[in-house]
């Protein structure tokens, strides 16, 4: 059976960070939560900025397309994606993260959050995605 990203059922068991030598990039096409702490990390927001309007804030990063949506209530945006789902910091043609040092905390923790817990969805360079 082949790893579908969209299939968490299909996933590999996570084995630790060597598992992620060869691979596509998978985890690197889910949608990704970040907080105002992350935007700021990564140094796409100010502090002060953060403290005046979130809702200003995200018109600002959702025009220069770095988040896609902002959800008030928690106060979490979602990073915007390119064609193909990837992530907006994930280098086209290397498949690794530009901002690896400052990715937000959800990248951190996978896969030990994420939608199956341990598991990820790993693929080799060039196999077909599905």
């Amino acid at each position: 059976m082949s790893v579908s990203i969209d299939r968490p059922s299909t996933w590999v068991k996570f084995t630790g960070p060597k598992l992620c030598d060869g691979c596509f990039a998978g985890c690197c096409t889910l949608p990704v939560e970040t907080s105002a702490a992350d935007l700021i990390r990564l140094g796409v927001m100010s502090e002060d900025e953060a403290s005046v309007s979130l809702k200003k804030a995200f018109r600002r990063l959702h025009k220069e397309g770095i988040v896609r949506s902002y959800h008030p209530p928690t106060g979490l945006f979602i990073l915007e994606q390119r064609a193909g789902r990837d992530c907006v910091f994930l280098h086209p043609k290397t498949r690794l993260c530009t901002v690896y040092e400052t990715r937000p905390e959800v990248c951190r923790s996978f896969p030990k959050i994420g939608p199956r817990p341990g598991y990820c969805p790993k693929q080799k360079s060039g196999e077909n995605r599905r």
